[in-house]
């Protein structure tokens, strides 16, 4: 019997989603309070991986379990009690057999947060960036990610993908009443650092170290060289992912 989870963590104590040896895992953390919880080992599989100190507002995985489980809502209230504070599972949910919580998935979206000032409630969870940035200049050079396809030039060396073609839905940064900027972006996929990679160079983009045109130049090169370093990871949150409406819905809204 295969459940979804929904779920959110802070990624600050974590090498990430997937388990590694010998380092805390979101994944391996997840796994050990589910398979005492249900008093069977069990494996989680993840809608993705998230980087080391990457963040999750919303997150899905699935477990396939021996037996059905009879109250998933009771299941849900004490695995809460089992998990670390910077985990919280918010429902656990029967699909079908066919649903997988990666590769079912259809869209994802990332939204990085940036701190114009100090603050100390925020330091975990965006990236204090002091320079002020030109928003109008990096909403043209977001928008036109949309034209492409071939993102190399954001892709991180050595990670064995098979293609990095990916198919972006949205791109677009915005700005709340206490001048903290977001940019949100959603694909069919994204690549390892890609969304840290584009947030950087598009900085550099706000503060006048490339213009518009620069970046799509960078994005055409397809020369990984040729981009800004990466932006910090705690300002990083995966915050949807989406599947076909007759696989699963979104239950969770946080």
């Amino acid at each position: 019997m295969r459940y979804f989870l929904e779920l959110r963590y802070d990624g600050a104590a974590y090498c990430g989603w997937q388990r590694q040896p010998d380092q805390p895992s979101v994944q391996a953390t997840l796994e050990r309070a589910l398979s005492t919880l249900l008093r069977q080992e069990v494996q989680v599989t993840g809608a993705g991986r998230t980087d080391t100190g990457v963040n999750a507002s919303y997150y899905v995985a699935h477990v396939d379990v021996a037996e059905p489980v009879a109250d998933p809502e009771r299941v849900v209230y004490k695995l809460n009690f089992l998990l670390p504070g910077d985990i919280a599972v918010g429902s656990m949910l029967p699909v079908s057999d066919e649903a997988h919580a990666r590769f079912s998935a259809t869209e994802r979206e990332y939204r990085y947060f940036i701190e114009p000032r100090k603050n100390p409630f925020t330091r975990g969870a965006a990236w204090q960036y002091y320079v002020p940035l030109d928003m109008e200049r990096m909403n043209e050079a977001a928008a036109s990610l949309l034209r492409y396809r071939d993102f190399t030039s954001f892709a991180k060396l050595n990670s064995n993908n098979k293609t990095n073609i990916c198919r972006i839905l949205r791109a677009a940064w915005t700005e709340d009443e206490r001048g903290v900027l977001c940019f949100t972006i959603r694909a069919d996929r994204f690549l390892r650092n890609m969304v840290r990679s584009l947030t950087g160079t598009l900085v550099d983009v706000g503060r006048g170290r490339y213009t518009p045109a620069d970046f799509c130049a960078i994005v055409e090169s397809r020369d990984l060289s040729r981009s800004s370093g990466g932006a910090p990871a705690q300002g990083l949150f995966l915050s949807d992912v989406r599947y076909p409406a007759e696989l699963f819905g979104r239950t969770v809204f946080y």
